[in-house]
């Protein structure tokens, strides 16, 4: 798979939520003892280099992720078999505007509008899948203005990658492109205009990063506005 396969060919991102007890507990949730997801938009794909767009009224929080980038069809697949579908990997930020969320939460509705504007889902180029010996060790970290604001590992997923894919591909079936984000560390917060938004993530035992991402933050010029 070219790097830019997956921006270009996949169907769909399904975004892992409450993957890392500390996230959950931060928001107030329950951790959770089975994996549950949520849809977001190809067409929220931001390239390296660009540009996370707020929207008027919205309270965006940055989540780092790790990216599963799918490499053939997947349906029903046992977890001792799902790594062989896997094309590579790649690092992400699951924007969300958690005031939306929240409204969205206290009124029954879906997340989509707080998940799926555009620019929502910055990802990296490609990662292959031979770059990482353990999944279960690689660290993620994300700065805004070059100040930490989250540092986690792969190792404190509750649910580990191949369980996920057994999981949702037992829903639904994941195709080649189709990208599967794996949950965030501790630390999510609010981005505002004019801030800058760097990420990476590197082999446990590496001595530096295997990729990098660095975004600008700025007020989204359109038609949205908040509802009161």
């Amino acid at each position: 798979m070219s790097a830019r396969t997956f921006l270009t060919s996949g169907k769909k991102i399904v975004a892992i939520g409450r993957n890392f007890s500390e996230h959950a507990k931060e928001l107030g949730n329950a951790v959770p003892k089975s994996p549950f997801f949520f849809l977001k938009p190809t067409s929220s794909y931001v390239a390296n280099g660009g540009t996370i767009e707020i929207p008027s009224g919205c309270d965006v929080h940055h989540e780092i992720e790790l990216a599963v980038v799918m490499g053939k069809e997947t349906r029903d697949c046992p977890a001792s078999q799902a790594m062989d579908n896997v094309a590579g990997f790649a690092l992400a930020i699951d924007c969300t505007a958690r005031n939306l969320q929240n409204e969205a939460k206290k009124k029954g509705l879906p997340w989509s509008a707080a998940k799926g504007f555009d620019t929502f889902t910055p990802i990296s180029e490609f990662v292959p899948k031979d770059s990482f010996t353990d999944t279960n060790d690689i660290d993620l970290w994300l700065k805004v203005n070059d100040k930490f604001r989250q540092q986690g590992n792969t190792k404190d997923m509750i649910f580990k990658i191949p369980s996920l894919i057994e999981y949702v591909s037992s829903i639904m079936k994941l195709e080649a492109g189709d990208v599967l984000l794996t949950g965030t560390p501790s630390g999510v917060f609010s981005m505002k205009h004019g801030d800058v938004v760097t990420a990476g993530m590197k082999p446990g035992k590496a001595e530096k990063d295997i990729v990098n991402l660095k975004l600008n933050v700025a007020d989204r010029k359109g038609l949205f506005k908040l509802s009161e």
